[in-house]
């Protein structure tokens, strides 16, 4: 009898296992379709989960942790810290037209590009502007005056920055990013690195009462999956005048037309 073909649970996990890096966008896809689900048919998990960091007469206690409102304040610094550096790559291949830009220009294209179409655009402007999804510390379960909204419904109970969905956790997963532009050896765990990063962070939230676990989940996959998008449309299969050597040429001739001087060939 052939065994060759016997399949174990262990392959089955491992199939299952290979399916994010195999079909990333179909899974950040899934994944937001299922979370939203899950919190429309099971509401109250939401409610408990912020219920775990609320208690009278304190509230929700661990807002007034020194340390924690220590990485609450250092939480956009990454972000700024690397779009400070895209933009220094610019700036220096500007300042110099003759000599290869430092980071391709796709890369600062990509990473600046999803940045502002997801954390900002689809995240900040779009959702929570518009969604009316008071946070859970405005909610009547723990102490505030608005009713408990579920995901996705739109309501006039908050009027702008509201609850639907976290722009923290947004900009911070966002880092992940970076994950697919460093050199290969250094994915894993750049990737690591910054999830971990990224989950502290929107732990916090959740413990301040900003954010429930749904605005949560529910960005983090809005998030990658305007990067996964990004990443193919930019990155590895852009049209023509979005090739990297289209954009290095670009700069090339701005930084020439800035400094007064002629390019080469003309």
């Amino acid at each position: 009898m052939d065994h060759s073909q016997h399949t174990t649970p262990g392959d089955i996990w491992r199939q299952a296992a290979r399916l994010p890096t195999a079909y990333p966008l179909g899974t950040c896809v899934v994944f937001v379709i299922l979370v939203s689900a899950f919190f429309l048919a099971f509401p109250g998990v939401d409610t408990w989960f912020s219920g775990l960091f609320y208690a009278e007469p304190k509230g929700f206690f661990l807002r007034s942790n020194s340390i924690l409102k220590v990485v609450r304040d250092l939480g956009s610094l990454a972000v700024i810290l690397v779009v400070v550096w895209l933009i220094v790559q610019i700036a220096l291949k500007i300042a110099n037209p003759g000599h290869p830009s430092y980071v391709r220009p796709s890369t600062t294209l990509f990473l600046l590009s999803t940045l502002i179409a997801g954390p900002l655009l689809l995240v900040n402007i779009v959702l929570k502007n518009n969604w009316g999804r008071p946070r859970p510390n405005s909610v009547d379960l723990f102490g505030g005056d608005s009713p408990y909204v579920a995901v996705w419904r739109i309501t006039d109970h908050c009027d702008t920055n509201c609850s639907f969905v976290s722009g923290e956790t947004a900009s911070a997963f966002w880092l992940m990013a970076l994950a697919l532009v460093v050199p290969r050896r250094l994915r894993v765990p750049t990737a690591v690195a910054t999830g971990v990063y990224a989950a502290i962070l929107s732990a916090n939230r959740i413990a301040f009462g900003g954010h429930f676990l749904s605005d949560v989940l529910i960005s983090v996959g809005l998030t990658l999956t305007v990067v996964v998008v990004g990443y193919r449309l930019i990155v590895t299969n852009p049209p023509e005048w979005l090739a990297n050597e289209r954009l290095e040429a670009g700069l090339t001739r701005l930084g020439e037309r800035l400094q007064g001087r002629r390019p080469p060939d003309a």
